[in-house]
């Protein structure tokens, strides 16, 4: 099988199947050969929908032939998180509550998106149930391995479609990142992931659409891909409040071009996290030398943030304690024991803690206000280090920064990730090098709120300076 077929960018396989030098049913059958060879080892699929991926694929070259309208993403394979239903399939949340189920009745309405951009729906990606921590296994499905390191983690929740995209297993995936999980999959990965600013792609299953902080976006190997896959998913939905009247910025002028003289980039150090590990801290400095280089001015930011990390735990925990209550009688022992956890912590908050955090939420909207007037972006690491062991217990376990035990994921961890859930503006991931246990290393920017065009440019600037795609897990290869 050509391995460079499997890591053909979205968007050069869709410009080579409208020109009719791709066969979008050979590329299917390609993608769905090495689906079949990689998922007994990473076990990234909760459902492979090979017979009906090959049915559309015949579609899709059928309408190339017939010379019919194509979109942006025609015959392209794109994978969806299984927190998101697609029509005619189960959506198990990552839980054996729903294990048997039946059946989605209707596409979201991204799902419905992506096919009429031409996208082809190869299958459903694993979640740890209800997406409730930054690992992505759980008893009712196993473990999702990282392609780079079998022993890792994939990262969670999204950590199914980020090992997909990692590995060649289809260019593009819809992830959900409710404290970082898009993005921090695409960190452990090494590929890319974006979170929207809130309302620029509709969430319309959020079970609080009013105090959402969940969102849905790409993970590709490329930022031109996560670009015109945010492009897709994009606009209106009657059903979510805030994408109603929502409107992007346009590209900032500072940013046409290659030379970033009037950019000035706020970089972050630490947010709740005591430590980062120094191969990250130096692959972070190297973006930023990146972007220095292209004349951008790099300042660290010094005032002190509070960054609301006990506040965002007891939101956190607290909604999971309310909206899995009613599966516990029945459910409890074929649960997640990391979700029982959060639930039985998120129970002992009370109601006058759970509103001052939802204050707390606002106040560090506001401080990140205050920084984007003074600074056109705002760049962290993606996380504290490279991927943690696969077995790591979210719920009790402490991260260890070289050697230095620094609390569990939310504290030691995925720190720099759920802050911008909680404040809604749009955060980029992108691979920034390797660690030196050899597995990928992210560097995370945050933009104004719409302004996902700068954050994205400012993204494929880096990704043309410091090229990653020539990288492949060992597990692509065989």
């Amino acid at each position: 099988m050509p391995d460079d077929l499997l890591f053909l960018p979205a968007l050069r396989a869709a410009a080579m199947i409208r020109t009719r030098t791709l066969s979008p049913v050979e590329y299917i059958d390609a993608v769905l050969t090495a689906i079949e060879r990689a998922q007994p080892r990473l076990n990234v699929f909760t459902a492979v929908l090979a017979e009906s991926a090959r049915v559309e694929a015949r579609r899709a070259e059928a309408a190339v032939i017939q010379g019919r309208p194509l979109g942006p993403l025609h015959g392209v394979p794109v994978t969806i998180k299984d927190l998101v239903d697609v029509a005619g399939v189960r959506t198990t949340h990552g839980s054996a509550i729903f294990a048997a189920s039946p059946p989605a009745t209707a596409d979201d309405v991204l799902v419905a998106r992506l096919r009429a951009a031409g996208a082809i729906i190869l299958g459903k990606t694993t979640t740890p149930e209800f997406g409730v921590k930054g690992l992505t296994d759980g008893p009712s499905f196993g473990v999702t391995r990282n392609p780079w390191n079998l022993a890792r983690t994939s990262g969670g929740s999204s950590g199914g479609g980020a090992a997909a995209v990692a590995a060649g297993l289809g260019p593009l995936a819809l992830g959900t990142d409710g404290a970082g999980s898009i993005r921090g999959p695409a960190s452990c990965c090494g590929v890319v992931g974006l979170k929207a600013t809130l309302g620029a792609v509709p969430y319309d299953t959020a079970r609080d659409a009013f105090g959402n902080n969940v969102f849905a976006g790409p993970l590709a190997r490329a930022v031109g891909d996560a670009a015109v896959m945010h492009i897709v998913l994009s606009g209106a939905s009657t059903k979510d409040p805030w994408s109603l009247g929502f409107t992007a910025r346009p590209l900032s002028p500072g940013l046409v071009s290659a030379d970033l003289s009037s950019v000035r980039i706020g970089y972050i150090p630490l947010c709740a996290n005591p430590r980062v590990a120094a191969d990250v801290a130096a692959n972070t400095r190297a973006a930023l030398d990146a972007w220095q280089a292209m004349g951008a001015a790099v300042e660290e930011v010094t005032e002190r943030i509070d960054w609301i990390e006990f506040e965002g735990r007891v939101l956190y925990q607290a909604n999971f304690a309310v909206f899995c209550a009613k599966y516990l009688p029945e459910w409890r022992d074929r649960m997640d024991p990391v979700t029982i956890a959060f639930m039985e912590r998120g129970s002992r908050f009370s109601l006058a803690q759970f509103r001052e955090a939802q204050f707390a939420r606002a106040g560090l909207f506001r401080a990140i206000q205050g920084l984007l007037d003074r600074y056109d972006v705002l760049v962290t690491p993606t996380a504290s280090r490279t991927a943690l062991p696969a077995d790591f217990d979210a719920a009790n376990d402490e991260v260890e920064v070289d050697g230095v035990k620094c609390g569990i994921t939310r504290q030691g961890w995925t720190s720099y990730q759920y802050p911008f859930n909680l404040t809604g503006h749009p955060a980029l991931s992108l691979p920034s090098g390797f660690g030196t246990d050899g597995l990928p290393t992210g560097v995370q920017i945050v933009g104004r709120w719409g302004a996902e065009a700068d954050i994205l440019r400012l993204g494929a600037l880096l990704e043309a300076a410091r090229p990653w795609a020539q990288h492949r897990p060992d597990i692509a290869r065989g």
